[in-house]
């Protein structure tokens, strides 16, 4: 469904694109002139305007036009014209509108398929807005069963339109399971979008979440739209949420309740359908309590609330995202494909990883800029005794005869699945089973 604004001076027509296009559940508005439109367009937000070229008035569909691609650039515009006008109608394409019409109409097939035309352009245009703004994340777990019950709820929720609250530590993998729950819903063919609150100056982030209007502030030289927009009929991710300053937690508040806002310097209201996913590393119980988060907005955002385990919990992900890791960062640093040797995935393996998949990601950069050759070594990891005794005080030995007792039971036994599992050949496990008395 697009919302569309429908500007002749001649009521039959009107009527007749109005009736054409409400068959396929668009919202339609419709004005009489130029100066109609752009009072339409001052207060409401459009994904199309379809427009008569010459109009009675001082305005006409070039004014309109003009209006329509100041204020809201990225809605698509349709020129209506008269035979006899269709060297203007070729013009005004060349200021910005999609395609144009001859009147009379041959028929609602032909009006459908032009508006489907351009409202794929819209769509494939906001696509690569937002794509612009991603990174290639990898996945939320590669079968760790401690991950069991977060993908069960996923499964569940990614469905529905309801709320989510993921929950966790810093480098978890909260942006990937927000992505994992966009691409399983209905919404998956439409924008996902994030923004992490805490990577923006307070004095920008209104502006980044809600857009501004030209002259809004010093530097505002054009329209703008905001992550809000960008989202509409997709998803927003809101990050970190709990950095969000109460000033624009109210105004976050109305948005929830209400689906409509307006942009910074600007009066006309936006309305947007956009399906919620927020992210934090903190106590937002203790923040409510403290009266550092509204309580009201905080449920709001609370509908499903989902816990994300750190990494250290999920041994058995370790290893194969640190291979998935390694890939990727080979190819941004233009080398072959970098892999890690067996006592680099023990001690991988092993490891605390205070600071998650973030932390791990940024150990593995600087082993394959210090490795030589296409092979890391345990050596290369540079690991600190935080990371190798498991933040805890426990030995090496401790912490791998955990691994090897995790791996045997996470394949019921197999040992040459775990060896796999581990990154280690048979024998080897076999003569570490016999050192630590586990044969």
């Amino acid at each position: 469904m697009a919302r569309i604004l429908i500007v002749d001076d001649e009521a039959g027509i009107r009527e007749f694109l109005a009736g054409a296009l409400s068959d396929d559940d668009h919202e339609i508005t419709t004005a009489s002139d130029g100066m109609e439109a752009l009072q339409q367009l001052h207060e409401h937000t459009f994904d199309l305007v379809i427009t008569d070229l010459k109009m009675p008035g001082a305005l006409d569909g070039t004014d309109v036009l003009r209006k329509a691609k100041a204020d809201q650039p990225d809605a698509e515009v349709i020129m209506l014209t008269a035979h006899g006008s269709v060297d203007n109608a070729v013009e005004a394409m060349k200021l910005g509108a999609f395609d144009y019409l001859q009147k009379p109409l041959s028929s609602p097939s032909e009006l459908r398929f032009i508006v489907g035309r351009a409202l794929e352009r819209r769509r494939l245009v906001r696509l690569r807005d937002v794509a612009e703004r991603q990174t290639s994340l990898p996945p939320l777990t590669y079968g760790d069963p401690v991950m069991t019950g977060v993908m069960r709820s996923i499964e569940k929720v990614a469905p529905t339109n309801a709320t989510v609250l993921l929950i966790g530590e810093s480098g978890t993998g909260k942006e990937v399971a927000a992505q994992t729950i966009h691409q399983r819903s209905r919404r998956s063919a439409q924008p996902f979008v994030a923004l992490n609150c805490a990577a923006i100056s307070e004095n920008l982030m209104e502006s980044e979440i809600f857009g501004h209007e030209k002259g809004a502030f010093t530097g505002a030289t054009a329209a703008r739209r905001g992550r809000l927009e960008l989202a509409d009929g997709g998803t927003l991710f809101l990050d970190e949420i709990g950095e969000l300053k109460q000033e624009l937690q109210a105004k976050l508040l109305r948005v929830l309740q209400e689906r409509r806002f307006e942009r910074v310097g600007g009066t006309r209201t936006i309305e947007v359908d956009v399906r919620w996913i927020a992210a934090t590393n903190r106590d937002l119980d203790a923040m409510v309590r403290a009266g550092q988060f509204r309580e009201d907005l905080y449920h709001r955002l609370a509908v499903f609330p989902l816990q994300l385990p750190p990494l250290r919990e999920r041994r058995s992900d370790i290893a194969p995202l640190a291979e998935a890791l390694l890939a990727r960062i080979s190819a941004e640093l233009g080398r072959s494909p970098l892999r890690l040797d067996a006592e680099a995935v023990r001690r991988i393996s092993a490891g605390h990883w205070s600071g998650n998949v973030r932390e791990l990601a940024n150990t593995l950069e600087r082993a394959a800029i210090m490795a030589e050759g296409e092979l890391i070594r345990g050596a290369d990891l540079m690991l600190t005794p935080d990371h190798a005794d498991g933040g805890g005080g426990s030995s090496m030995m401790d912490i791998e005869r955990d691994a090897i007792r995790r791996a045997l039971s996470d394949v019921g036994g197999n040992r040459r699945l775990a060896a796999e599992r581990l990154g280690i050949g048979v024998r080897t496990l076999y003569e570490k089973l016999k050192k630590y008395g586990m044969e």
